[in-house]
Parts: C-alpha cells; structure tokens; sequence
C-alpha cells in the first residue's frame, strides 16, 4: 500500500547562474529558509537580503530550492506553478524540467523513505538576450523584449510603474498525490441558466473505479467515458436560483461531488448564469448581460495582492475584493500583463458577486506564433489555467490579451500583421473547447477600425485623464466600454501617506518614484492630476503645491474622485452608449501616488471614496443638458421596485436654500429614466446657469434620493459655478458613537461641506470624501486601520476641502 508523502523544511541557496549544473555539489552549509508555496523576493526579505522599496535584480543568478521529500511507493508530484525556467531533481538526479510559470507540471515518482528534492530556477537574463524569431514592432512599455519568447509574468519588468520585483521561485503549491488513488482533474464544466440550470463536465480521471456519478443540486448522473480516461456527463433541469453579480442580485452556490468506487471527492462549488454579449443596434456596441438582463459593468483592473510573495491564498485576496465588491464594483479585470490568479481569486469573486474578465497573459508584444513549441505551451498554459476555474460563475470573459493589436495598429502596421492567429485562432479555439459558456474578446482594445478607437467595440479610454481632455470627452468620444480608463496619479489619505512614505510629498525622488508614467514620455500622471486640479477647483498647481503644499495635497485627494464619479455618472445616465468601465488600477504594487483605488497598505485612496458613490446599484445622477436644463436620471439596478422621494435644493452661499422641489417616485426593478428637472420645479429656474439673466442665484444644487423610511439611498451635488476656492467656517461638527465595539461619527454641517473625510490615526471612514448638504445627519462607520493596535478608541477630526474649520471627536 502506498503511504502518504510530506514535504520537508527548505532552504534557498543563490549562486551565479550556471555555477551548478546538479546540486550535489551545492553547498551543504548555506542558504536561507524557504517556503512552498513562496518566492526569492519573499524568503530574502524574510532574512532581511531584499527591500522591496529598492529591489535588486533576481533573473541574473540561479536560485535552488532544497529540501526533503518523505514516502514511501509510487507518488505524482505536481507544481501548479514554477516561476521560470526550473530544473528539478530528485536525489540530485533530474527528474524534469519546466519553462512556463503558468503551467502545471506533473511528475511520477517512487519514494523509498526520505529523500532530497531540489528545484533550479535558472537565471532568466541570459534567456533573454537569446534571439528568435524576428519581431515586427518593439514595445517601449517593457525594454527587455526577449520576454516574448518566455511565457513567465510582466510584472516586475514595468519601470514605469511597476516596481521591479522579478518573479521568481515555487511561487504556487506543489501537491503529492499516491498513484494507486484516484487522480481528478477536471477539463471542462459549462453551466447555464434558462429558468433551470444545466452542467456538462469533462473531468479527466487516472485510477478510476466505475461507476463514475457526479452530483450536484440534489441530482445525480453517472458519467460515461470511452477510453476509462476522461469521463463526461450532463445534468439538466436543475432546481436552482440564478448567479447574479453583486449589484443586481445574489449569488447562490451550489457543491458539486464526484463519486468514484463508492469515495466521494470535493470538487468545489458553482453558479447558474448565462453570460452573453449584446453588440447593440448599430453592431458596434459591447456590453453583457446576464441571465437576459443588461448590466452595467464596473470595477477594476487587478494588479497584485502582494508583489514580493504572490500570494495564492483567500487571507490575501479577501481584504481587496471585499473591498471593492462594499463599494459597488461588479468587474475585476486580469489583465494580459498580470498573472493569472489562484482558484481561491475565483472562488471568492464567486462569493462576492464579482464577474472576472480573464485575459491570457499576453500582451503587446509580436509573439512567435508560427513557432510549434510556443503554440504548445500556449494550448497547455490555457487548459492549466481554465481547468483550474472550471466551475466558476464569476469567469465573465476570455480575452486574447492586452494592447497587442493596438500596439502594432500604432506602428502604423496594416490588420494582417497585428491581427494574427494567436488571438483569432488559437486561443478562441481553446476557449470554446473548455469554457463555451463564458464570451471571448480578441484583445483589449479590439473592434473599430483601428482597435484602440472605444467608439467601438472593447476601447481603453484615456480621454479624460492621460489625455488630459474635458470631463464632456467622455459623451462626445461614444465610448462603448472601456476595459481600462481614469488612471491619475491618486494621493494617499493623510495617515497612510506619513506612515507609508514619510518623505516631503511632490518633488522627494522617492515620491516621485511612486508616480506611474509612461516610459519615454515627457509627462507623468501627476501632471493629469494637476491639469483637473486647475480645471475644476480653478487653481494654479505649480504655484499652490509650492506656497500652501497641505492645501495641493488635500485638493490633490479630492480631485481624481471627483473626476472619476463624473465621467461613471456621464456613462450610467439613460441614454449613454457606454456600458462598462474599469478604471486602471484597483490597488497600488508600492507606497505612493500610484495609479491604484487602494493603497499599498490596504486602506482605500480618497479616489476610492469619491468614485464609490457613482457605483451604486441605486444611484441618483445629475447631468448639465445646457439650455435644455439639468436632467437627473434615476438608476435601480435591482430586482425589486423601490419606491423613493426624489428631492432636489438649490443652495446659494451654499447654505440658503433659494428652490426646493419633492416627488415621490417609483423606480422599477433594473430600470434607468431620465426627468428633467423643470418637471420638479414646476416652473423655470436656471439650475445650470446656461440662460445667464443677471447673477447667479445659487452655487450649488443637491439631489437626494431616500426610501419611505427616509434612509438615504443616492446623493449627488451639482455645482454650476465649479467647486471653487473660497474657503470657509462650515459648521462642522462630529460626534463618535459606539455600540457593540463597532465606531461611528455622526457628521453634521451649517454650509455645504465638499469632499468631507475623517482623519484619525488608527482608523478611517468606510465612507469618505463625500459632499455634506446642510441640515442633515450622516453616519459614517469606522474600520480599523491595519496594524492599528487592537485596544486604540478613535480620536481624530473632520475636515473639508472648503472649510477653514475641523471638527474634532473621540479623546486625544
């Protein structure tokens, strides 16, 4: 009978690159301890040999992990996932090797006792100076372009943003499974929704005993197979309640068992949903809907949990996908220049009602597609990675990858040299052989006449922001779904900038360092920040970060939420032609005004709280029609009918109310109207100051949207005469709650109070930087900062951008 195997203690040893070409001859006495799963960069840091604000390079020397290996009898080790080119040896004797990080690897074995297992990350610098096939065009993103030729990840060799962390070690789990036991892993499984459910499988089994039944929503069918080897099967008319993304329903999900010789094995869990594309009338649209009902999709692009480790585990994703599934996000995007994730990501973003947008691991570069042995990695990294979220109703869409056809469309280049079989052959054919339920894309950005146009098809909209063009850009560039938009260089909060990088802000090399460009651009994305600091609050940056910098920083904050609520807003209203959009990125890699929505510590960016608002399932948006007025538009992206009172006050000096205007309103179930405001008011007023007849009465207008009970569901403010620089004494005031250990503050105004934020040094707002009306209450809970020590009471104040007053609460 074949024992169970274990895995022993391992130690990392690093030495020139090709110094050894079997560890017998390593030394006996050195290395550092290392973990499985892990990485260099992470059992370095460990020994305190990596800081990972001023990496070193890791591809130019060989790094070998040693360690024991303990069974007895026939075993398979596999590695679901070697980061790049790894020998492996067991008792110093080769057992095999691997050149692709995404791919898992599998190796039969047979253990007599204890014996030595030794992995060799050769030094990927010399691969890449090998040349292949001829490229047609260089991308200036990433300078070592030998990366084309080795499937590993891009991230890590991103200057202009990315921090340069190499990828490198057994960075996924190595599994040891007995031979003489059923090996399962499943191939493909396609589920459907159509008022019941179905589920086909293909599920590829060694040592199977028959018969063979899956079962699943308390149905079961045995599965047939022709060759003993892979076993498929079907159920339908299955009892079950639809998958629904998190902003338009619940996500009920459902275990599904495999039963092989009388054993039942855990195959995981899964969802009902039916994924389509809608290309709208003109054909030249692209949206989703799901279950048959449109959805709006909004979110993020994904970069890392953590750089140094790539972590693959629950603890590290669930801080970050929580977050932004609290903050009425629905899309997570993995992008072609990232890695691909762990079944955990999934089995998460199942939970939590986040689709995925799943892109291959490609990105700009010319690939050598005609090369056979670079086709055959690609086909095995796919069914690798597919496989491994076979059962998952969060998998949204497969897309080819990331800015290559753009990338050679911009060179200048004609279609028949970007458009090539790799992602209009290869990986569609591999797509539709294992995942036929989830839609597949070409590339992002593909489908106009040249692919980077978002006027049609899948765009990265950089109008407003890069571009640097006016906020009404995003109307007039017919955007039909951005896969990326809104990067700014966005600050962070107060606290999390003076404990992350306590340098002088702005022009400190290690500040600047934090801010993403493009390389061999004149400009970085500060300087976009700084554009719309100037277009909307009417300031000179370059004057005001040098005289008052606390005043640049706080401005700085506000700015980019307020930019990107606006353009969300311009896309969600009735009427637009945009039906998604995903701002670049969701969290920073490193300290600093980077591109991401959360911090590198983990606690969300003012731009994070300012854009929060505008991804509300119900939502209440304003919107400058010039003569013809000011339109709201009512958004229930729910399942149920709400009914609501839809008030809208016009404030002068922001604080005399000088139009106030009620009505109740019925807003159906996944609905989206427009009203203009003229049928509230009931008679003319010039809200936003087109028709100009004498002064302004007013300086701002505020639409709010409560339910019977007077919770308030949406809130937006409207200021026709810009956001302004006077300053003064708001009113403020705060008082902190407490009941059954959980903090709040209860925030109040006499003027109204722009982008109001909590500041407190062991805690902030779950949500912040938000515009305060006068004469009303807003709760707004506290979470603890991490690492704040567990005993610390909030103690902090209340601020606001036009506000020469702070508000203080709690004990200090």
């Amino acid at each position: 009978m074949t024992e169970t195997a274990t895995i022993g203690v391992f130690r990392l040893v690093s030495t020139p690159a090709g110094a050894f070409e079997t560890p017998k001859d390593l030394p006996q006495d050195h290395g550092i301890p290392a973990s499985l799963p892990g990485t260099v960069a992470g059992a370095l840091a460990d020994a305190g040999l990596f800081d990972r604000e001023t990496p070193h390079p890791l591809h130019d020397q060989d790094h070998w992990y040693v360690g024991t290996l303990s069974g007895k009898g026939r075993h398979r080790l596999t590695f679901e996932g070697l980061a790049t080119l790894c020998d492996i040896y067991l008792d110093d004797a080769p057992i095999g090797s691997t050149r692709n990080m995404f791919a898992t690897h599998s190796f039969d074995v047979d253990l007599s006792g204890t014996h030595r297992l030794a992995l060799c990350f050769r030094a990927l610098a010399p691969e890449l100076e090998k040349k292949g096939p001829r490229a047609r065009w260089r991308t200036q993103m990433i300078p070592e372009q030998g990366l084309r030729l080795v499937r590993t990840t891009l991230l890590g060799h991103m200057p202009g943003w990315c921090p340069e962390i190499h990828a490198v070690g057994p960075y996924r789990p190595l599994r040891i499974e007995r031979l003489d036991t059923p090996v399962i892993r499943p191939l493909r499984a396609t589920t459907d929704y159509d008022g019941q459910g179905s589920l086909d499988v293909a599920i590829a089994i060694e040592n199977a005993t028959v018969p063979v039944h899956l079962t699943c929503a308390g149905r079961t069918v045995e599965l047939a197979s022709d060759d003993g080897h892979v076993f498929t099967g079907s159920i339908d008319g299955l009892d079950v309640a639809p998958w629904w993304p998190a902003t338009h329903g619940d996500q009920p999900l459902y275990p599904v068992t495999l039963e092989i010789g009388g054993h039942a094995f855990d195959l995981g869990k899964t969802g009902f949903r039916r994924i389509a594309v809608d290309r709208g009338a003109d054909g030249k649209g692209f949206g989703f809907t799901v279950n048959g009902v449109p959805v709006f999709c909004r979110g993020a692009c994904w970069t890392s949990a953590d750089l140094l480790r790539l972590p693959t585990t629950r603890e590290a994703y669930e801080p970050l996908l929580r977050l932004a599934r609290d903050a009425g996000m629905n899309m997570i995007r993995i992008g072609g220049t990232m890695l691909y994730e762990s079944p955990a990501f999934f089995e998460l973003c199942d939970e939590l009602g986040l689709m995925v947008w799943q892109e291959f691991a490609f990105a700009n570069f010319d690939y050598p597609v005609r090369d056979p042995d670079f086709v055959a990695q690609v086909r095995r990294e796919v069914e690798t990675q597919l496989g491994a979220t076979a059962l998952s109703p969060s998998l949204a869409v497969l897309c080819g990858g990331s800015e290559v056809m753009q990338q050679g469309a911009m060179m200048g280049l004609p279609e028949s040299a970007w458009r090539g079989p790799l992602f209009t052959e290869i990986l569609p054919g591999e797509a539709e052989r294992l995942r036929p339920d989830v839609p597949y894309v070409e590339n992002s950005p593909s489908g106009g006449a040249l692919p980077f146009l978002p006027s049609e098809g899948v765009g990265h909209y950089y109008g407003v922001g890069a571009y640097m063009r006016p906020l009404e850009d995003a109307r007039r560039a017919n955007v039909r779904f951005a896969a990326e938009s809104l990067a700014f260089a966005n600050v962070p909060d107060e606290v999390s900038l003076k404990a992350t990088l306590p340098v002088a802000a702005v022009h400190h090399p290690r500040w600047k360092a934090g801010v993403p460009r493009d390389l061999g651009a004149s400009w970085d994305f500060e300087d976009v920040r700084d554009h719309y600091l100037a277009l909307l609050y009417g300031v000179d940056p370059a004057r005001l970060r040098r005289e008052d910098q606390a005043r640049y920083l706080e401005l700085s904050r506000a700015v980019t939420g307020e930019v990107m609520a606006a353009t969300l807003d311009e896309w969600r209203r009735a009427g637009s032609s945009c039906h998604g959009a995903l701002v670049w990125t969701l969290a920073d890699l490193a300290p600093g005004a980077g591109w991401g929505l959360i911090g590198s510590n983990g606690v969300p960016k003012p731009a994070f709280q300012g854009l929060a608002g505008a991804l509300r399932p119900v939502r209440v948006i304003l919107t400058d029609e010039g003569t013809n007025g000011l339109a709201v538009h009512l958004v229930n992206e729910t399942a149920e009918a709400q009914s609501a009172t839809l008030s809208l006050t016009a404030l002068r000096d922001c604080q005399v109310t000088v139009l106030s205007a009620k009505r109740d309103v019925e807003l159906a179930a996944r609905s989206n109207s427009e009203i203009n405001a003229f049928e509230l008011t009931g008679a003319f007023f010039d809200l936003t100051y087109a028709y100009r007849f004498g002064p302004p009465s007013h300086d701002a207008v505020v639409a709010r949207l409560t339910s019977p009970d007077g919770a308030l569901l949406s809130e937006t403010v409207y200021f026709p005469l810009g956001r302004g620089q006077d300053l003064h004494d708001l009113g403020l005031s705060a008082r902190l709650e407490e009941s059954d250990g959980e903090f709040s503050v209860v925030l109040s105004t006499a003027r109204l109070a722009q982008s109001v934020h909590v500041v407190d040094d062991h805690f902030y707002a779950a949500h912040d930087w938000f515009h305060l009306p006068p004469g009303v209450e807003r709760v707004v809970r506290l979470v603890r900062r991490p690492g704040a020590p567990e005993d610390a009471r909030p103690a902090g104040h209340i601020a606001a951008v036009n506000g020469t007053k702070t508000a203080s609460y709690g004990s200090h």
